[in-house]
């Protein structure tokens, strides 16, 4: 019975002492956020194609298993660049950014765990600097902000994607100009201000003019009209409608009549 036990014994402490030697680099935990490729250094090399999601993982003990996080990450980073007009500017750039689920074998492959400041940071300062040498510091300051930003993260996001890089945001944070010249674009955006201020209230002045001129056209065409139809007979009915009202009153009345050869008669009462 001993002689039969032993060698399953054998087998058993054998067992363990591999899983206590190799087990560290066979029994993986993948966390919520990371994926993983598996690189086999006798085989096929490097396994980019089947990526490997969260969860727990057995490879065998002479493979490497490469663990990337894809969870958003974010780098900024400060740049002197020129504009149109070679003027210097100082930006302060943040983007966000994260790897490709499913490609993180080509990336991998390509750039390796280090790609943040390999590829991202160097295509984020190429980018910038293409773009800002387009705009002129006044532009970048203030009238086309949104424009320069739009355009630096659509040439960034592009290239990223290329390779296998998904950019989520792209942020101008600051803008620091040489403080002459920002004194100099303040002082003519503040003219720039106050002269549309003037030039609405110039048009708000000539809108009331005009206004007023319809309205003065208007009653005098009113009138024309109301004066047009006075005709002699329509004053004359008018007045002996008058003279009736007046004496089919009860109080007490003084009749005057009119000087004129029609004249009517004006009826005064003593109340």
């Amino acid at each position: 019975m001993k002689s039969k036990l032993s060698p399953l014994i054998i087998i058993l402490v054998l067992a363990i002492l591999f899983v206590v030697f190799f087990g560290s680099r066979m029994f993986w935990t993948i966390q919520p956020g990371e994926r993983a490729v598996v690189f086999h250094p006798y085989t096929i090399g490097l396994d980019n194609e089947n990526i490997l999601n969260p969860g727990f993982r057995i490879i065998a003990p002479w493979n490497k298993l490469i663990v990337y996080s894809v969870m958003e990450q974010t780098k900024e980073e400060t740049m002197d660049v020129l504009d149109k007009n070679s003027l210097s500017i100082n930006l302060d750039i943040s983007v966000r950014f994260n790897p490709i689920h499913n490609k993180i074998g080509q990336l991998h492959e390509t750039f390796g765990p280090n790609y943040g400041n390999i590829l991202v940071i160097p295509e984020v300062r190429s980018a910038v600097r293409s773009v800002t040498g387009r705009f002129t510091a006044e532009e970048i300051f203030s009238t086309k902000r949104n424009e320069v930003e739009d355009a630096i993260k659509k040439e960034t996001a592009t290239v990223l994607k290329q390779n296998n890089i998904d950019m989520r945001a792209l942020l101008i944070r600051s803008i620091q100009l040489p403080e002459q010249i920002k004194q100099a674009i303040e002082n003519k955006l503040k003219q720039e201000q106050e002269a549309l201020a003037y030039q609405f209230k110039l048009d708000k002045e000539r809108s009331e003019a005009e206004r007023r001129h319809i309205e003065a056209e208007g009653i005098a065409k009113y009138n024309d009209i109301v004066n047009a139809s006075l005709t002699d007979k329509i004053l004359k009915q008018k007045g002996i409608d008058a003279t009736l009202s007046l004496a089919n009153s009860p109080n007490a009345k003084v009749v005057v009549i009119g000087s004129a050869e029609n004249g009517l008669p004006l009826i005064l009462g003593n109340q």
